[in-house]
């Protein structure tokens, strides 16, 4: 394998990381709630300017990821009790949701702009970032941190969901919500808790990203269509799907620009999610159903 094609790949796995940590959180709050949550790209991006403003401040390091995921996990759930719990008391259908959670993310982005303004803005790391020669394969020492904590985070959450009993009344909410209320298990504490996880998962990649890249007030709108892509690529029932669909898609779009210049890189992502959509909409790991 050639040193540029061993780059590429590496370099696949790195967005793929980040895109498997944005489509974990969107594909569980599909799951569990039956609704496609775009804002859950603002909170992303809330999530990097929380820990922009914490290190700006002088707060330090550690202490200031801590805070940053405390911020995000309750503007999630301010969101969902403001938006979404309202709605879904009225039993709103999953259009009037889907337009929620678009006006919510267009309301989180505006403030977003309205206290950091539209510069660019940048997380001052309290120590060097060195770039690594493994082998021929250039990589930064935060984009090593980004696969590993990715890679944990994600074993993480599919053994909570596998294997805990938060885990099975998640699922049992996610298969059927009546059910689930006979044998004692409350809806809207599940949705609760998925909100929170999902936006802990979007506070770590918008710190991630963070770190690595600049910050714009509509950084999390890219991200969350990715992220969308890659859990339709894996399919949309199954968090472990999304997350293999991520990888695959940061590896497309790395590996395509061997051929094409880098300007095709999103061209890549939503020629792969038309050619999903069209072939095989269920995704790669999902399963094909039936209307009665």
């Amino acid at each position: 394998m050639s040193s540029l094609a061993a780059q590429l790949i590496t370099n696949g796995i790195i967005a793929g990381a980040i895109y498997a940590l944005v489509a974990s959180g969107f594909s569980l709050i599909y799951n569990v709630t039956k609704f496609m949550n775009f804002a859950h790209g603002a909170t992303l991006a809330l999530g990097a300017y929380f820990m922009f403003a914490f290190v700006s401040g002088h707060v330090p390091f550690w202490a200031a990821i801590i805070l940053t995921l405390i911020a995000t996990v309750i503007a999630g759930e301010v969101v969902n009790r403001v938006v979404y719990k309202p709605l879904r008391k009225r039993k709103a259908s999953t259009a009037v949701l889907l337009i929620g959670s678009l006006s919510a993310m267009i309301f989180v982005n505006a403030i977003i702009l309205a206290i950091w303004g539209a510069d660019i803005k940048t997380i001052q790391l309290p120590w060097q970032n060195p770039v690594l020669n493994i082998g021929g394969v250039l990589i930064t020492v935060v984009q090593v941190t980004i696969i590993m904590v990715a890679a944990v985070l994600l074993l993480g959450l599919w053994l909570l969901m596998k294997r805990s009993r938060l885990g099975i009344a998640m699922r049992a909410v996610m298969n059927n919500k009546e059910v689930a209320q006979t044998v004692g298990i409350d809806p809207e504490r599940m949705y609760s808790i998925t909100f929170a996880l999902s936006s802990a998962l979007a506070a770590v990649a918008g710190i991630l990203i963070g770190i690595e890249q600049n910050l714009h007030p509509t950084m999390g709108t890219a991200l969350v269509i990715k992220g969308f892509t890659g859990a339709v690529v894996g399919g949309m029932v199954s968090v472990p799907g999304a997350i293999m669909g991520s990888l695959i898609l940061g590896l497309a779009e790395n590996i395509g620009i061997w051929w094409l210049p880098s300007g095709y890189k999103d061209a890549i992502a939503f020629a792969l999610l038309f050619i999903f959509l069209l072939v095989r909409p269920q995704g790669l790991f999902g399963k094909k159903t039936r209307e009665a």
